[in-house]
C-alpha cells in the first residue's frame, strides 16, 4: 500500500475539512476535525502494510533509521541501511513505513527440469588473489546460504562472484538483489563414452600416475584444479559448466585399417621387408577400445584428441609389423598369417598399453600385390601344385593297396568260411555216426535183454509144464499174433511119448507152411 493509503488518507481528510465552514455547530466541527485526523492516521498506519503474492518474494530497502553498511557492501545482512539481505515471504507484512522502507516485489526463481541454475553473488567475502570461482560448498549448504543470505554473508561465508555450486530443479526465494541467476541445461554424457572433467578451480593437482619409462602426470581429486582423476558415466549431470568443462572420450570398441588404398575408414596401408629381401604391403585392422580409467590419463596426455591417439596407434603398427616381418621370409609371413596376427596382437597390446588403449585384436587381410610377391608367390602355387599331385599319386597307390589288401582279406575269409563249413559238415557226420552207434547199441541191448527175458521166462514156465507144452504156447502165441491158418498134417507117430510130440511137429509144419506161403504171396 504505502504512499497511496497516505495520500488517500490526506485527501478523505481534506474533504472533510472543506466542509467545515459549511457545518453549524462547535462540537459537529471538532467532530469533523477528529475524523479527519483519524483518516490522516489511519492511511499513514495502512502504509506500513506490504502484501507478497505466493509467487513472489518482497525486496526491502532501508533509507533512514540504521547504520551505515561498511567495508564496500552492498547488501545489508544486520538491519544496515540499504538492500536487505533477507526477503519477505508472500503474505501480509507491517510496520515497513513508506519513508523508511521501500519493498519491492519480485518473482521467486524457478529452475526447470533438466537445467541448472548457474548462481552469481552481487556480494560476500572477495575470492582470493588468482581465483575465478568461489569455493566449492560441500552437502546442502550451499541451498542453505541461497535461502538465507542474512547467513551467506555471515556465518556461511559466502564469496562474491560466480558460485561453483549451482541450483538444481525446484523453486527458490532467494534475494535476487544478492543472487544472479542463470538457467543453462544438463551435462550429459552420451551412451558409450565418459566425461573426463577438467576442473578449473581448486589447487595444483595432487594425484601422481606413473605412464611409463620415468614419467609421470599429475591428476587432480575433489577440489582440485586440473583434470579429475574421476571420471563421469554416461547421464545427465548438474555441473557448473563456467567452472568445469567435461571433455566426451568414447568408449566403444573401435576399427581402424590400415589398407592399400586410403579411405575415409581406413589409412595408408603399412609396407614390410622381410628376412629374403621382398619388399610388400599388408592390409591390417586393429581393433581397440579406451578403457574408462584410462580416460582422464588420455586426456592430461593428449587433451582427448583422437587424432592424436591414432597417430600413437599407427606408429606402434608401423614398427611392430616390421620388425616381425624382418625376422622371417617372405613365404613363411604369407603362410603362417595366424602366428603373425597372435604376436602382434601381444606386442601392440602391451604398447598401447601405456597410453591408455587397450587392443581387442589384430587382422592380417592381404599380404601382398602381384608386383610384389607375384613371381614368388606363382612359384609357390606350382610347388603346391606339384605336391598335390604328388599327394594324390600316394594317394592312389594307398587306395589300391588298400583295395588290395581288401581283396586278399575277403579271399581269406571266404576260404575261412569254407573251411569252417567243411569242419561243421565233419562234426555234424561224427556226430550222426555217433548217434547211429549209439542206437544200434542201444538196440542191441534191448534185444538182449528182451532175449534174455523171454529165455528166463521160458524156463520158468518150462519147469511148470514141460518143455514141450512150453514151446506149444510159444507157437500158439505167434499164430494168434500174426493171424496163422492152422491146416493140421496127420503124423502118426508111436509110442505114447512121442503123442505129444507129434502133435507138436504136426503144428509147427503147418505154421511153417502158412508163413512160407505168406512170404511167396505177399498180396
Amino acid at each position: 500500500m504505502g504512499w497511496t493509503s497516505i495520500i488517500l488518507g490526506l485527501v478523505l481528510a481534506g474533504l472533510l475539512l472543506s466542509t467545515l465552514p459549511r457545518i453549524k455547530g462547535a462540537s459537529l466541527r471538532s467532530a469533523t476535525v477528529l475524523l479527519a485526523l483519524l483518516l490522516v492516521v489511519v492511511g499513514v498506519a495502512f502504509s506500513s502494510v506490504r502484501y507478497i503474492a505466493p509467487d513472489r518474494v518482497g525486496i526491502v530497502e532501508k533509507h533512514a533509521l540504521g547504520a551505515r553498511m561498511s567495508g564496500g557492501s552492498i547488501i545489508a545482512p544486520n538491519g544496515e541501511m540499504g538492500v536487505q539481505a533477507d526477503v519477505l515471504y508472500p503474505g501480509w507484512h507491517f510496520w515497513y513505513w513508506p519513508v523508511v522502507y521501500d519493498v519491492k516485489s519480485e518473482r521467486m526463481m524457478r529452475i526447470e527440469e533438466g537445467k541448472v541454475g548457474l548462481v552469481n553473488a552481487t556480494d560476500g567475502r572477495a575470492l582470493s588473489e588468482g581465483q575465478v570461482f568461489a569455493d566449492e560448498v560441500l552437502g546442502t549448504e550451499f541451498e542453505k546460504m541461497v535461502k538465507d543470505p542474512a547467513y551467506f554473508l555471515t556465518d556461511g561465508g559466502g564469496q562474491k562472484g560466480p558460485q561453483t555450486n549451482v541450483l538444481t530443479r525446484g523453486t527458490y526465494r532467494l534475494n535476487p538483489a544478492l543472487f544472479e541467476v542463470k538457467q543453462v541445461g544438463k551435462t550429459t554424457i552420451a551412451p558409450g563414452t565418459v566425461g573426463v572433467l577438467k576442473s578449473n578451480i581448486g589447487g595444483d593437482p595432487s594425484i601422481r600416475v606413473e605412464v611409463g619409462e620415468g614419467d609421470s602426470i599429475f591428476l587432480a581429486a575433489a577440489g582440485e584444479k586440473g583434470i579429475r582423476a574421476a571420471w563421469l558415466e554416461p547421464g545427465a549431470y548438474p555441473l557448473n559448466t563456467q567452472a568445469y568443462e567435461v571433455i566426451a572420450i568414447n568408449t566403444r570398441e573401435k576399427t581402424v585399417a590400415y589398407t592399400k588404398l586410403s579411405s575415409s575408414e581406413g589409412e595408408s596401408g603399412i609396407t614390410v621387408r622381410s628376412s629374403d629381401g621382398f619388399t610388400f604391403p599388408v592390409d591390417i585392422r586393429v581393433e581397440y577400445q579406451v578403457n574408462p580409467k584410462h580416460a582422464p590419463e588420455i586426456v592430461a596426455r593428449f587433451g582427448g584428441d583422437d587424432l592424436e591417439l591414432r597417430k600413437r596407434l599407427r606408429s606402434a603398427v608401423r614398427a611392430i609389423f616390421r620388425n616381425n616381418a624382418e625376422r622371417v621370409k617372405a613365404l613363411d609371413y604369407v603362410n603362417n598369417r595366424t602366428e603373425q596376427e597372435r604376436k602382434s596382437t601381444e606386442m601392440l597390446a602391451v604398447e598401447m598399453s601405456k597410453i591408455g588403449l587397450a587392443i581387442k585384436a589384430v587382422r592380417i587381410g592381404d599380404v601382398g600385390d602381384e608386383a610384389s610377391l607375384g613371381e614368388l608367390l606363382e612359384t609357390q602355387m606350382q610347388r603346391e601344385i606339384a605336391l598335390q599331385k604328388q599327394a594324390t599319386f600316394q594317394e592312389q597307390q594307398r587306395a589300391a593297396e588298400q583295395e588290395k589288401e581288401l581283396t586278399r582279406t575277403e579271399q581269406e575269409a571266404e576260404e575261412e568260411k569254407r573251411l569252417a563249413t567243411a569242419r561243421y559238415e565233419v562234426q555234424i557226420a561224427e556226430q550222426d555216426k555217433e548217434r547211429v552207434i549209439i542206437a544200434a547199441q542201444a538196440e542191441a541191448e534191448a534185444i538182449e535183454i528182451r532175449a534174455k527175458a523171454q529165455a528166463e521166462q521160458f524156463r520158468v514156465v518150462a519147469e511148470q509144464i514141460g518143455s514141450g507144452n512150453a514151446a506149444l504156447m510159444e507157437l500158439l502165441k505167434v499164430i494168434g499174433e500174426r493171424g496163422i491158418q492152422i491146416t493140421p498134417r496127420v503124423m502118426v507117430t508111436g509110442g505114447e511119448s512121442g503123442v505129444s510130440d507129434g502133435q507138436t511137429t504136426a503144428l509147427i509144419g503147418t505154421m511153417l507152411d502158412s508163413m512160407v506161403s505168406r512170404d511167396t504171396n505177399p498180396g
